[in-house]
This record gives C-alpha cells, structure tokens and sequence, in this order.
C-alpha cells in the first residue's frame, strides 16, 4: 500500500487527522488495531474546549454534537461545604465548553471517513515503523491474518500510550518527563440525571469528587480512590454514600442516585516525550503526552496537535517548505506543557495526598479561595479550562 500520510490509530487524534488532511487534499490511510466496535464504545474524555468545538464544525463533524451536546458556560467548586461558580463567558470573553462524549466524537468522524475519506482499516495492528529517516518511512502491520506493509511520505503515531510508534525515536534522541499520583479515579456511569447542569469540582478531606455527566439522563461521578483501588472493592451503596459526603454543601444541595451501569478506575500520571518529531514519523496526542484528567485536557491536547500537523502538511503542499513541519515539536510543546502545568495545578489543588499534612489541607483551602474571591485567579483558571490557543 502507498499513501502520502500513514496514520496509526483511530481515536480522536487519527481520526481528526485524517478528516482534516482530507479536506486539504492530501490522502491517508488510518491503521487501527481494534474494531470498529471497541472504537466506538470506549470510555474517554467527554469535555471538549471551545477550540475543539470550533474545529469539529469547520471539518464538517459538528451537526450531531450541536444537537446532542451539552454547552457549559462554567464549572462548580466546592470546598469547606462552600460552592463557588466560575463563569467562562464572563471571565473569558465569551469562551465556553461542550460536553460531548469521545466516544460520540469518535462515531462521528468514522462515518465521515467511511463516506467520504480514505482508507480506514480496522483489526489492523501496526507492528513496526521503519524507515522514519529517509524519504519514504514504511509501516509494517497485520491485516486479516497476513501481514503487509504501508508505504508513505509521512507516519503519524496516534497510537496512544502504548502504541508502537514512540518506540521507533531513537533512545539517545528521547527524553520523557513524568508524574506518577499516588491516587487513581473510581469513575461511574449511571443512569439518573445530573445533580447539578454544570460540572462540580469538590475537594474534601475524605478526598475528591467530580460530578459530570454525558447526557441529561446519565451521570458521570468520580471519586479520588488510592491508586491500587480495583473497581469491584466499592459497592453501589458504598460509591453513593461516599459521593454524598464529598459533595456536602451548607444548604439544601442534593445527590440524586440510580442504577450504576459500569465502573472503572483510571490512574493519575503526567507524561511527555520529547521530540514529537522523529525524521517522518511525528507523534500526536496520547503518543506523546498524558494529562491527569482533572483539568479535561487529554483529548484537547490531541486535537491541538493535529490542527497543527494538519496546517503543517497543507502548507508543505502548497508552498513546498518545510518551515511549519519543521517547527511541528516546539510548537506543539508549547501548548502541551501549559496543559501539563494546568492539569497538575488543578490535580494537587482538589486531591488530598495520603501524606498530607494540616498545612497542606490548609494551603489547598487557601487556593481555592483565592479563585473565589480574586477576578485574576479565577480569569486565569477558565481561560486554561476553556482552552488554549490552537495555534501553540
């Protein structure tokens, strides 16, 4: 096979990649291990920044999320049985967030390829990739029992944390960055309307909670667990109980429950590799970088990186340089670590570590105040929250 851009993974980053090269003229083929189901039913991010949004329409993929999509003009906190609101709009000029599952954004974006793109093959497993420092890198993968080889101008690893691409940068050329938290996610989905229409942050001394939701029907919760948590350790009753206590307020605030209809536990690191750009093979999103969940940046971190590769590719294409590719890493970096800063502000500001201390508790209240009673504090939180520049 022999494609201009060889992308390996159909998540949001491949995905988007693909419908956006499309639109500029330049062919793909999408490689991706799993099937169609797996993709269009797992479990991710489900807040999107305004940049996301804006993006999703001008592809083409923004009429079902207009329609089913949930606008947040701002989010909740709470500490010491205290509820604060941060307005977006207000604090932004304007800006504002969707909640739209990924999965949902995934459905989308596969029936656009199918219909209108190129070739997207899923139960391909991509082996290997080979060649990232000549003219012509080469993926090697598996295929309906039998293995090929995909040729092209171009490999982009949207493979995720575990993928393979990262693997072909050489060692001496790679430098990682990482946090591990010494506490995960117990997360649930159920069957009963969102408590509250906007998102609701509540750190708690027992630990954090986080109440979203995917649709007005169906609630997403979270509790703050520790990190070695398995999800059947907790019991409905246990999981309502405990989110009741972390979202107490002073007046007459309350959790509606419902029928739990799946659990998980999600771990809490931060990661980046450096470079992002190996030859011809460049990484996007979970390829390259992890964001604890807590500031919702994983999935818009992935789609600012493919608007960028994506205006890289179409200006090599009508111009003939190379300056944007060439500034594809330094640029994308630029954004990725002011989301790694954000997330983990947001993450040590709401979570009580195992070893925290009254002082720590303390200085936690006191940032959190200072985002409610100070109009900078508070500007410089939804402005991170809503999402930053797209041009890096």
């Amino acid at each position: 096979m022999r494609t201009t851009v060889g992308i390996i993974g159909a998540g949001p980053a491949g995905l988007l990649l693909a419908r956006l090269l499309h639109r500029a003229g330049i062919d793909s083929v999408v490689l991706e291990s799993r099937d169609r189901a797996y993709v269009e039913h797992r479990q991710r991010a489900g807040i999107l920044e305004q940049g996301t949004v804006d993006v999703l329409r001008a592809a083409g993929a923004g009429e079902r999320m207009d329609r089913e999509g949930l606008r947040h003009d701002g989010i909740e906190l709470r500490f010491d049985r205290r509820r604060h609101r941060v307005d977006f709009p207000g604090l932004t000029g304007g800006r504002s967030v969707m909640v739209y599952a990924q999965t949902e954004v995934c459905k989308d974006l596969i029936a656009l390829q199918l219909k209108e793109g190129g070739p997207l093959l899923f139960e391909a497993e991509a082996l290997a990739v080979e060649g990232a420092e000549g003219d012509r890198p080469r993926v090697r993968f598996r295929h309906q029992g039998r293995e090929d080889v995909l040729e092209c101008d171009y490999a982009v690893g949207c493979d995720g944390f575990w993928g393979v691409t990262r693997k072909a940068f050489p060692a001496a050329l790679s430098r990682t960055f990482e946090r591990t938290y010494p506490y995960a996610w117990l997360g649930i989905l159920a069957d009963v309307a969102p408590s509250h229409d906007e998102l609701v942050y509540a750190r708690h001394d027992r630990g954090f909670a986080l109440l979203s939701m995917r649709s007005p029907s169906v609630s997403r919760l979270y509790l703050q667990v520790p990190a070695d948590t398995k999800a059947d350790d907790w019991s409905e009753e246990e999981i309502w109980d405990e989110l009741e206590r972390r979202f107490e307020t002073d007046d007459d605030w309350r959790l509606e429950r419902g029928p739990i209809t799946q659990k998980s536990v999600t771990p809490m690191r931060s990661f980046v590799h450096e470079p992002m750009r190996h030859g011809r093979l460049l990484l996007a999103g979970d390829a390259a970088h992890i964001v604890p969940p807590t500031g919702a940046k994983g999935l818009n971190l992935a789609v600012g990186d493919v608007v960028t590769l994506a205006r890289a590719l179409a200006h090599e294409k009508e111009t003939g340089s190379a300056e944007l590719l060439d500034a594809y890493s330094a640029t994308c970096l630029r954004r990725v670590w002011q989301a790694e800063r954000f997330s983990c502000d947001m993450t040590t500001m709401l979570h009580p570590a195992p070893d925290a201390t009254p002082f720590d508790a303390r200085l936690q209240l006191a940032r959190l105040d200072r985002i409610a009673t100070s109009r900078a504090a508070a500007t410089d939180l939804a402005e991170a929250y809503t999402g930053f520049p797209l041009d890096g």
